[in-house]
């Protein structure tokens, strides 16, 4: 049943809260300009795997423990995990502004921490399935990547969409997986997608932060 608490949480992760989520790419800029990603079947593969074996994965159990506490624990964890300079600010920047502007409208004291750490903290309060907010999450972050794409492969707006569409259903078994993971079970093996973050550091023309 959808809740007051729920369109909070909407609110929060949606592309209208001041994040500045638009200016990263997540190495997508650089795997575009290389030809990696060109259409809308190699944009599926590549955001797929990143949701379930890279940073998707990974946030999302960072995300579920978040919502339990020990938030300054798992910020040191989610900040060594990270696998490139790139990354780190990408996850950074986004959850500083998140929990800046969540702390400003409630009245909260949220630090600023890496993103999935800042969402759990920020989103603990909102007594939610943790399900739920870990969907809701990686629902954004893999909308985001997909309006990056519609935008620099170029894909048009319905063959975009219709990727992301295709994505929801393990977008969902993930969320279902995290909400019961505990911290041994995170692990990534996109070493690709790390690649490609790196090689957009030294790329001479670059539309986007990461």
């Amino acid at each position: 049943m959808l809740t007051p608490a729920h369109l909070t949480l909407v609110h929060w992760l949606s592309p209208a809260f001041p994040t500045g989520a638009f200016a990263y790419s997540h190495g997508l800029e650089a795997e575009i300009a290389s030809g990696v990603v060109y259409d809308s079947a190699s944009l599926e593969t590549w955001l797929g795997n990143i949701l379930r074996f890279g940073a998707g994965w990974q946030d999302a159990v960072l995300l579920a423990q978040a919502l339990e506490g020990e938030c300054d624990a798992l910020d040191d964890l989610a900040r060594a995990l990270q696998p490139c300079a790139e990354r780190l600010r990408e996850s950074q920047e986004q959850g500083a502004a998140l929990a800046r502007c969540v702390a400003g409208m409630t009245g909260r004291h949220l630090p600023a921490r890496l993103l999935p750490v800042s969402v759990g903290a920020a989103a603990a309060g909102l007594g939610l399935p943790k399900r739920d907010v870990i969907a809701l999450y990686l629902q954004g972050f893999a909308g985001n990547l997909v309006t990056i794409a519609i935008r620099h492969v170029p894909l048009g707006q319905t063959e975009g969409q219709a990727v992301l569409a295709r994505l929801l259903p393990s977008i969902h078994t993930l969320a279902e997986h995290a909400a019961s993971a505990t911290l041994d079970d995170i692990g990534t093996c996109t070493l690709a997608g790390d690649l490609a973050a790196l090689r957009h550091e030294t790329m001479d023309v670059r539309i986007f932060r990461t």
